[in-house]
């Protein structure tokens, strides 16, 4: 069973999965929210997924930013939507500057690089791994 993450946006929503095996995150796509829903259901279709994992926006002091309350009413909408996949949240500070310095480094056109659907996919990779990483710390 796959982990799937979200770098939620209120224009994007990055996500990222693993594979069956949950050894690699990959980058899966860039959504608008209007569309998660779909996305979701048809993905699920084919797909089992035992973990969601949220990235949490938080401040450097460690209290929820101004787009908390956004990614708040989505967990409470995926918890209502699909109450059998546990939900963890990540704290996401520094994933966009990090997936920044990423595209920066990979030797794209500019162009790419200023696509800012490839930093949320980017981003909710990185909070995919941080909570993989943080999984393995526990064995």
């Amino acid at each position: 069973m796959r982990l799937m993450a979200f770098d939620y946006g209120t224009k994007r929503i990055g996500i990222a999965v693993t594979d069956d095996l949950q050894i690699i995150a990959t980058a899966l796509d860039t959504i608008h929210p209007k569309d998660i829903w779909t996305f979701l259901e048809n993905y699920l279709k084919t797909e089992q997924v035992e973990t969601f994992v949220v990235g949490k926006p938080l401040r450097l002091d460690g209290t929820d930013s101004q787009s908390a309350q956004h990614v708040l009413g989505f967990m409470r909408k995926l918890r209502k939507t699909y109450p059998q996949i546990p939900i963890v949240e990540i704290d996401e500070r520094f994933t966009s500057k990090m997936a920044s310095a990423v595209i920066a480094q990979s030797g794209l056109k500019k162009s790419k690089r200023q696509d800012k659907a490839l930093v949320d996919t980017i981003s909710a990779t990185i909070i995919l791994q941080s909570y993989m990483n943080s999984k393995e710390n526990l064995w």
